[in-house]
């Protein structure tokens, strides 16, 4: 074969090759899909388009907190009967790796190519006493007789070498999760503390506490808004938002319907919505009078949810009532019912999107 000819194979070959793998990155990567935890049965893989389940994917019993890389490329869910991580290849759908956090591990949130995870080793069985209530106060009495009960941690887990860099120490019962916008700080709210801490990621230190018992009890979730300049946290048995300001200053505060958890800010930053897990309705609020703008009907506890990639719809996870829910967030239209024979608990996108549990 003269030199010409062998060149020309060559080329051919590579080209081929090459178009060989665009085209197979393409197809798993242009269509958006939706990831669904559930805490009794396999992670769900919906299209975003019809929410047609395309496949499961088996990571353990207790499927809670998820969270997807920013190239779409890793999904890590918190599985609570294993106490660890799994870590997905959203391209084979297989666990490549697992990695043992703690005891209950409960909220992801992703940064970069490092997944946060708070578990809960003193954390009790079942749902939370009423506060206020004979077992609220049996609990905190046992709690301040107990030496060896533990605070809540966030373990913090290289994606790319699947192992556990460090925790953080938070407070007891650790819900949620958020980064400031310059990545220099965790913030999470410690729902049987009664406050939200504010922490050096580099080095772990403690570098504020919120006290949240003057405007209502347990704080769960938090979101940072588009512009970095606020964060909304949930009292879940408060019914309120708290906004606090870039230098974690309560600022304003608003009254919302029964238990509020899951917030996020719309992708303009112009809308706050609250999920109402007892409410069963998603709030939306201006983000700057907080005034009430629309409530849209969902189902039981619908704790976690997410915006299509095209901000045309939010799909609810709603655990008690065992559904998806597709929704119009203008209308607050119901568009689609999907019925699950397990427990939904929280939803991401594989495309960056908006939602309680997406990393803004």
């Amino acid at each position: 074969m003269n030199r010409q000819l062998s060149t020309a194979l060559t080329l051919m070959m590579g080209l081929t090759g090459l178009a060989f793998t665009s085209v197979n990155a393409m197809a798993t990567h242009t269509e958006p899909l939706v990831y669904v935890s559930h805490q009794d049965g396999p992670l769900g893989v919906y299209r975003a388009s019809d929410l047609n389940k395309v496949a499961d994917i088996d990571v353990g019993v207790g499927a809670r907190g998820l969270g997807i890389s920013r190239d779409g490329r890793l999904l890590v869910v918190a599985v609570k009967e294993t106490n660890d991580l799994a870590i997905v290849d959203t391209l084979t759908r297989q666990v490549v790796r697992r990695v043992p956090v703690g005891v209950n591990p409960e909220f992801v949130r992703v940064l970069g190519d490092k997944a946060f995870v708070a578990y809960e080793p003193s954390a009790k069985g079942g749902p939370p006493p009423k506060p206020g209530s004979k077992e609220a106060k049996a609990l905190k009495a046992e709690r301040e007789d107990d030496d060896k009960e533990l605070p809540a941690k966030v373990a913090i887990v290289d994606l790319k070498t699947g192992k556990k860099l460090k925790e953080i120490t938070a407070g007891f019962e650790t819900e949620g999760i958020e980064f400031s916008a310059d990545g220099r700080f965790i913030v999470v709210t410690n729902e049987a503390d009664e406050n939200v801490s504010v922490h050096s990621i580099k080095t772990g230190r403690l570098i504020k506490r919120i006290d949240t018992s003057g405007y209502g009890l347990r704080p769960r979730g938090v979101k940072r808004s588009p512009d970095g300049r606020h964060y909304a946290v949930t009292l879940e048995y408060g019914n309120k938002v708290l906004i606090l300001d870039k230098q974690f200053k309560v600022v304003k505060e608003v009254a919302t319907g029964e238990v509020p958890y899951g917030v996020t800010y719309s992708r303009d930053g112009r809308e706050i919505y609250v999920a109402l897990s007892k409410g069963k309705a998603i709030q939306v609020f201006d983000a700057n009078s907080l005034a009430l703008k629309r409530e849209i009907p969902v189902g039981e506890r619908c704790w976690h949810f997410s915006f299509t990639p095209d901000d045309e719809r939010i799909v609810a996870a709603c655990g008690r009532s065992k559904d998806l829910l597709v929704l119009n967030p203008i209308t607050g239209q119901t568009l689609q019912r999907i019925s699950e024979n397990t427990t939904p608990w929280g939803v991401v996108m594989s495309t960056p999107s908006v939602g309680s549990l997406e990393t803004p």
